[in-house]
């Protein structure tokens, strides 16, 4: 990698320093701060604050009534997506830990959301998503395991509606997405999930520079 030069290094300085103060932006309530002092002793990574706060601009810009998440963690995206979804909007959220879901639970019910706001399916995300309905949902969250990515494209195409928007959180993995040097499997299939998204005719897409990368593309009508 070649040396920065003096006015690189500002530049590059303040374009670090601009991301961070966007990506705290957001405002936090009680209920997202206990959901994430509850994902930090699970020793889980939860959404950042800007990249929750994208998901519940998309929730709100889309006026989603019907959303699938595929990983619930201890529901600090979970309270993002409902923050911006409809007043009679359902969040269905699917994880294979069930007491990690208890947690979701707990956070959603003390930022005042009511039971049937929130549908919770244990279980592996591909087992699950073949039993939603087709053409269902209005947004589809992404934030499982990335060497499902493909296969979670695969099901979110058939699970939303014409215009609806599908959401992979951590598209950067950290910086290993764009390093040239060799990567594990799953950094591996993030980069065939970027390409597949970007040459699909069936989806408009964007990749937003919020936490660890959130890659946003809506189906086609």
């Amino acid at each position: 990698m070649r040396q920065l030069r003096g006015q690189e290094r500002v530049i590059t300085a303040n374009r670090q320093t601009s991301w961070a103060f966007a990506d705290a932006f957001a405002a936090e309530d009680e209920a997202l701060h206990w959901a994430r002092d509850r994902a930090r002793d699970a020793g889980l990574r939860s959404v950042s604050p800007g990249t929750g706060a994208a998901l519940r601009l998309l929730a709100a810009t889309t006026d989603a009534k019907a959303v699938a998440e595929i990983g619930t963690g201890t529901g600090v995206s979970g309270l993002y997506l409902l923050h911006g979804m409809r007043p009679d909007g359902v969040l269905t959220t699917v994880d294979p830990e069930p007491e990690r879901q208890q947690f979701a639970r707990e956070a959603f019910r003390a930022a005042g959301y009511a039971a049937n706001r929130a549908r919770f399916i244990p279980g592996r995300a591909l087992d699950v998503l073949p039993r939603l309905a087709d053409g269902g949902y209005d947004l589809v969250f992404c934030d499982g395991d990335r060497l499902e990515s493909l296969d979670c494209l695969a099901e979110s195409l058939r699970l939303l509606r014409p215009g609806g928007l599908v959401c992979f959180e951590g598209v950067f993995a950290d910086g290993r997405t764009v390093d040239s040097a060799a990567q594990p499997a799953e950094v591996l299939r993030l980069r065939e999930l970027l390409r597949a998204v970007r040459e699909s005719q069936e989806l408009m897409a964007t990749l937003l520079p919020v936490g660890d990368g959130l890659l946003c593309a809506v189906r086609r009508g």
